[in-house]
């Protein structure tokens, strides 16, 4: 069985291949879709490009109390209670079989799985609609189980939390729901899904079983425009690879507000994906506020059906920031701010980074700015390209001459008129 590995800040396959982390959020995926959208599902995304799906076992929208496609529930009942340690796989159309399913569907389209063993209002009520069901002992059974069920499967990466905070009881919890699937299953990757504003190493840095970490840095302007400080702070808190697994999702009313009539579009989600990746991370994930849910009716506050949203253009468009890592020599990779001589704040941050030989500045609203051309000092001169993250085409404009100044001025400029300024040294 192929088996994905962390080197450093990046993840391979255990043939050396790099592995771009491409995710798409569709949480309620087992609970909501019936087979055939489930194929069209996947089908989709690996032609865009992605290479990862986030979904959740026992779902966030009353996952334990409404049944799937199927009619089935993935609990039995215990005195009326939801049992953890009593899955329903009873049956062909189990709730069970057909998360089985999912996962070979997704394995043929050549992506993984990242399962959620359970939405975080399952060990945490705090906000929506539970039932509690877990508590240590029973955290780690349902662990053990589940593990054992996928543990045979190329495909999965395992996910903990669920948009909660860990407090203390609530981090026991987590700790015994990793032991139970680390005693079934070594081989597959462990991360940590953290609340809004928040990442994982502000609560499981010190875990031995977290393989990369993540933020969510969230619908709001709390942190979206902050994604390079956030990603900086990972690196300074862990030597673990790290990625945003929830930014800004494309179609998402703004600040969870519908009646302030702007909702994230294209733009900003590649907004989102550059600042992080260019930051140093090891992927980057999108998500759809019509696909997570797997809308079925439009509405003002999801305004599309799942169906709609599937082909928007923020997922089309996400492939661009994978093929533009892959391309170029991969490690080692990191942030270089030393080539910017100024920046901007808010939407208007760039970011830069630099590889073996080359270098990539992210300019988010097309703006002049001045590179610090030191950093190619010895080359015979330095190749300046416009690099379109709308389409991924690349644009040979001008050749520098090494260890200067020089100013530089996008092809356009505004909302949506975002580029890549690569910099590659002559041979």
């Amino acid at each position: 069985m192929r088996t994905l590995k962390v080197q450093g800040r990046f993840l391979y396959w255990d043939n050396g291949e790099p592995f771009f982390y491409q995710g798409d959020t569709a949480w309620e995926l087992f609970h909501a879709l019936n087979r055939e959208e489930t194929e069209r599902y996947f089908a989709e995304r690996k032609r865009q490009g992605f290479t990862a799906v986030q979904a959740v076992a026992l779902a966030e929208c009353e996952g334990l109390s409404t049944p799937n496609a199927y009619g089935r529930l993935p609990l039995c009942m215990t005195d009326g209670v939801p049992d953890p340690d009593r899955p329903d796989t009873v049956g062909e159309y189990s709730y069970w079989d057909h998360v089985d399913f999912a996962v070979e569907t997704a394995a043929k389209h050549e992506l993984f799985v990242v399962m959620l063993p359970t939405w975080g209002d399952k060990f945490h009520l705090c906000w929506g609609k539970g039932p509690v069901v877990f508590q240590e002992e029973n955290a780690y059974r349902y662990g053990k189980w589940i593990a054992n069920r996928y543990k045979e499967h190329w495909n999965i990466i395992w996910m903990l939390g669920g948009d909660r905070k860990l407090e203390e009881n609530h981090r026991r919890i987590i700790d015994a729901m990793a032991a139970g699937i680390r005693s079934e299953d070594t081989q597959h990757l462990i991360t940590f899904h953290p609340p809004g504003a928040q990442d994982s190493t502000d609560f499981l840095v010190d875990a031995a079983y977290m393989d990369f970490h993540t933020a969510q840095t969230g619908h709001t302007t709390d942190r979206c425009y902050e994604i390079e400080q956030v990603m900086q702070k990972m690196t300074a808190a862990s030597e673990k690879p790290f990625l945003d697994s929830e930014p800004r999702y494309e179609d998402h009313p703004a600040c969870f507000d519908a009646s302030i009539g702007y909702f994230w579009d294209a733009a900003d989600v590649r907004q989102n994906a550059y600042w992080a990746v260019l930051s140093g991370a090891c992927g980057h994930t999108y998500g759809n506020h019509s696909i997570w849910s797997m809308t079925r009716t439009a509405s003002d506050y999801f305004p599309y059906t799942w169906e709609q949203a599937l082909t928007h253009e923020g997922a089309e468009q996400m492939k661009w920031v994978k093929e533009l890592r892959l391309k170029r020599t991969y490690a080692p990779f990191g942030p270089a701010p030393e080539l910017l001589t100024e920046n901007f704040a808010g939407m208007g941050h760039m970011t830069a980074a630099k590889g073996s030989g080359y270098a990539y500045v992210y300019s988010p609203l097309g703006m002049p700015f001045t590179v610090d051309l030191a950093l190619f000092a010895g080359a015979k001169c330095v190749k300046g390209i416009w690099f379109n993250p709308r389409n991924g085409e690349e644009t040979l404009f001008g050749i520098f001459k090494p260890g200067e100044k020089t100013l530089i001025v996008p092809p356009g400029s505004g909302k949506g008129q975002d580029w890549v300024l690569i910099l590659e040294e002559c041979r």
